[in-house]
């Protein structure tokens, strides 16, 4: 069997799968997690990561083929080519992301998904064609993160006299996606403290309405009504943010077990195809509207669709920046949990990919 390797690139750092090409949904031989240093490109984390797993296969007495890395940005893809050079191949996230999905019998049947995919950085919706693997839109917000929820976690067993630096706070997080109830303890003073899930939903509530009101804009803006929100990103595993985001949104939710995995397990997929340099999705163009169509309509609107894929821009990403709130925060009043944007550098900030 052909053993190929798929790396996931993002913010934090990067994801790898090392494992055989019709075999991404099982577990894999050897995976890896390298965050991304602080200061240092992206790049960095995706080469380190790859390394080790061909080391990983070496041991193994078998050879990697294939490497495929997925990009949300053209700002990492950019990083990362020029770092690599064309010895490994790059993909759109989303395109890895649909294509595991398909493929585990996930991806329900539809003519449109969410993809709400939420990491330690921020979040990032995109409202994805399945039939055509076209991005309706697209839309990021640094609102809501996994190190804004670590921050307020931190923030939290300060009140308590626990202090955790960012790596312990992120373990207490983590370990509320599978236990009701941690305990932290202060390493200098012995000092405890409890953390539940309802503390976490409570310091999460306000960012994921947000995000809620984020994915009704994009749905809006498309003009057609998806079937599904798909979550991924490792702040998903937590069973009651996902009960509350599918109360919020009012859409069905699909989930994958591991779904910080789904876009390297993806780009495993990809590497069976042997992509070019380079492998994209098409983008509709900004401001265009897509009507939901009919079951009589649907010929004419796959029509349509070929037809904007044709003409589209192959290279080009719809850029911009929607500028929101950029106002200092205010200080949160002495015994009052600080809101997700205050400690996100007090602004919120959308971006347009």
């Amino acid at each position: 069997m052909v053993l190929v390797l798929g790396v996931s690139a993002g913010a934090g750092g990067a994801r790898a799968v090392l494992t055989h090409s019709d075999q991404p949904h099982l577990p894999p031989l050897d995976r890896v997690r390298v965050p991304r240093r602080p200061g240092a490109s992206v790049a960095e984390s995706v080469l380190t990561a790859v390394r080790r797993m061909r080391v990983a296969a070496i041991a193994r007495d078998e050879c990697v083929t294939d490497t495929v890395v997925t990009c949300r940005s053209e700002l990492h893809a950019d990083a990362v080519r020029a770092a690599a050079g064309q010895s490994l191949a790059i993909v759109d996230e989303p395109l890895a992301q649909l294509r595991y999905l398909r493929f585990t019998g996930l991806l329900p049947a539809t003519d449109s998904v969410i993809l709400y995919d939420l990491g330690c950085s921020g979040l990032t919706i995109t409202h994805a064609d399945c039939r055509t693997d076209t991005i309706l839109a697209s839309r990021r917000s640094t609102v809501l993160s996994g190190d804004g929820y670590d921050n307020l976690l931190r923030w939290q067993l300060a009140r308590g006299g626990v202090a955790a630096d960012a790596r312990t706070s992120r373990a207490h997080r983590e370990s509320l996606s599978q236990a009701r109830v941690v305990t932290a303890t202060d390493a200098g003073t012995g000092e405890r403290a409890v953390l539940t899930r309802s503390d976490l939903a409570g310091l999460c509530g306000e960012g994921l309405r947000h995000s809620a009101s984020f994915v009704r804009q994009v749905i809006e803006e498309t003009g057609v009504r998806p079937g599904a929100l798909v979550l991924l990103g490792g702040c998903t595993r937590n069973p009651t943010l996902r009960a509350d985001l599918a109360g919020l949104a009012g859409l069905p939710v699909v989930y994958d077990p591991e779904p910080e995995y789904v876009s390297a397990r993806g780009a495993v997929l990809l590497a069976a195809r042997r992509p070019s340099a380079r492998l994209r999705m098409t983008r509709l163009r900004a401001g265009a509207a897509v009507a939901a169509p009919t079951a009589e309509q649907r010929p004419a609107r796959r029509t349509l669709l070929a037809a904007v894929a044709v003409t589209a821009t192959l290279g080009g990403a719809v850029a911009g920046l929607l500028g929101t709130d950029t106002a200092p925060a205010r200080s949160p009043e002495q015994g009052t949990a600080p809101t997700t944007a205050q400690f996100n550098k007090g602004f919120l900030r959308v971006e347009q990919p």
